[in-house]
């Protein structure tokens, strides 16, 4: 029954705020989880969405078959629909399915969208009739229509923009390997290297096609790295690959591994590959004939707990970054609101290796930025160049930015809140603590409470989210730590970031000092031990 008053509600608010949804309509997707014990598969729930909205003679774009998560928000603004749900839990655990909603812009709804979702959910008490329980209403109206194959071509037309030495790419020697981790990707990904005139990938023959279970995968998430990677390094090694590509299982997200010799790879970090993205979307932006005074119209756009190498890159080379709260949807939202005034968002990224080149859908992509991430290593190789080597050169000539990030699990809300609590109130009432493992901390950044000691009103530039946990800490030294809850899993997160000056390239040094800060910031603001918090684990 609640399912069913949550779709009821979601289509009350879009008729409030859409006077012509009945010509708009809704587009809805879903990815391949099965939810058997539950009945909650994402193909069940995707058909009972469309079976609410058509009782209602609103018209429905139902993808016929699983999709990516970015062709949902890609399709609203193609089709120009008021709306779009996306059926997915993205690389949750097998038990768990979610409900993503994405607004006409294409951007997935924030506050106070999200709040006004809510109170139209909590009004809707009962459930309509009994058609919005029958799976195949929606399909047999002729209010539904599927999109799939207008949507996929279209795509793929877009995405040939972000496509820069497609003559050359042809002839590339390098030997890309893709997982698409039981998901959704690995017909995506394969068109999308034909788009770039690129070899196809080698599929990982486990991985490859989508099961509800992850059954080769103790976590189906790439994030984890080399433990869930280790069946796409075994098929490289047979092949002779260089590159190692892995999506979620929603096809939103992307993991890179470079091959150092025969026996090790180098898993990089989302923070690092934004360096490289970062660098290569500008590279390419200026040798196409850019203007330098364009540069202030020009964006790149990072989460606030992802790293600064973006900043240093702009302030070095005169285009614009701006930061927004952790989530891709404030990214989506900040990009529709910038393409509006005439301003142009060459890319953006969240550490969690979310990732979008260029602004053809206001949500990251595994899909495009795979294709992106292969030629630009087939460049780099026809260079005599790896990915490692050229993220050295973008540190030597921007600073070294070196970054961890991590998380404990805590099951316990008040503990959370007793944690966060302490913090504030380290060193008295409302005084945040003055140093890190003995480190001097310049200036706090509140954005639960909106407080921020760098600005002169003491308020933060970010909008407050009162209803999670986050604390970023500036110190003397050039560490920028943030503290913070996790919106769907009981996780508190830590980030830390060394941002060197350019020159500053003892490596191990800056390693060292930032692990100190790290471990510090365990043990003296989250106290593991005391708090029963477990530490992570794959």
């Amino acid at each position: 029954m609640q399912r069913s008053v949550l779709r009821e509600g979601l289509h009350s608010y879009l008729r409030r705020c859409f006077p012509d949804l009945c010509s708009r309509g809704v587009v809805v997707g879903f990815d391949t989880r099965g939810q058997q014990e539950s009945g909650c598969s994402s193909l069940r729930l995707a058909k009972l969405t469309a079976a609410v909205m058509v009782s209602r003679d609103v018209p429905v774009h139902l993808f016929s078959g699983v999709v990516p998560t970015p062709y949902v928000p890609f399709a609203v603004k193609k089709l120009g629909a008021a709306a779009g749900v996306m059926i997915t839990a993205s690389h949750n655990p097998k038990e768990d399915n979610g409900y993503k909603v994405y607004w006409c812009s294409g951007a997935q709804v924030a506050s106070p969208q999200d709040k006004e979702i809510l109170r139209c959910i909590e009004e809707e008490q009962e459930p309509w009739s009994a058609s919005c329980w029958d799976e195949e209403a929606g399909q047999r109206s002729p209010l539904c229509t599927d999109p799939l194959t207008r949507v996929n071509s279209c795509y793929m037309d877009r995405l040939s923009s972000l496509c820069f030495h497609r003559a050359a790419n042809g002839d590339s020697p390098l030997r890309v390997v893709h997982s698409s981790f039981h998901g959704v990707g690995h017909a995506f990904v394969q068109q999308a290297f034909q788009v770039f005139g690129l070899a196809p990938p080698i599929p990982v023959p486990e991985q490859k096609d989508p099961d509800p279970n992850f059954s080769t995968v103790r976590c189906p998430n790439p994030e984890e790295g080399e433990p869930v990677l280790e069946l796409s390094f075994r098929l490289a090694e047979k092949e002779d690959a260089g590159i190692v590509l892995a999506t979620d299982p929603d096809a939103d997200r992307l993991a890179v591994a470079e091959r150092c010799d025969r026996c090790s790879w180098k898993v990089f970090s989302g923070n690092e590959l934004a360096a490289l993205l970062g660098w290569w979307m500008f590279f390419n932006w200026k040798q196409n004939g850019a203007d330098p005074a364009e540069g202030r119209s020009i964006y790149m756009l990072a989460t606030a707990v992802s790293s600064k190498i973006l900043q240093a890159l702009a302030r070095a080379e005169g285009f614009r970054f701006e930061e927004t709260l952790p989530g891709f949807k404030w990214i989506g939202n900040r990009i529709h609101e910038l393409s509006r005034t005439g301003n142009r968002v060459l890319f953006s990224f969240e550490e969690s290796i979310g990732f979008l080149c260029g602004d053809m859908v206001p949500e990251k992509d595994g899909v495009s930025t795979a294709a992106v991430v292969a030629e630009m290593a087939a460049y780099l190789h026809r260079g005599g160049l790896s990915l490692a080597q050229q993220l050295h050169i973008i540190y030597q000539t921007y600073g070294y930015h070196l970054s961890t990030t991590s998380y404990v699990i805590c099951r316990d809300p008040p503990t959370i809140q007793r944690i966060f609590s302490r913090i504030r109130n380290f060193d008295g009432a409302e005084l945040y603590p003055k140093t890190c493992g003995g480190v001097p901390v310049v200036h706090v950044r509140d954005v639960t409470t909106g407080y921020d000691s760098s600005q002169p009103d003491l308020r933060s530039t970010l909008p407050v989210t009162r209803s999670s946990q986050m604390v970023t800490f500036h110190l003397q030294n050039g560490v920028v730590a943030t503290l913070r809850t996790s919106g769907t899993e009981p996780k508190i997160k830590f980030y830390t970031e060394f941002c060197a000056a350019p020159g500053q390239s003892d490596v191990v040094a800056l390693e060292e000092e930032l692990q100190k800060v790290t471990a510090a910031l365990l043990d003296e603001f989250l106290e593991p031990q005391k708090n029963k918090l477990i530490g992570r684990c794959v």
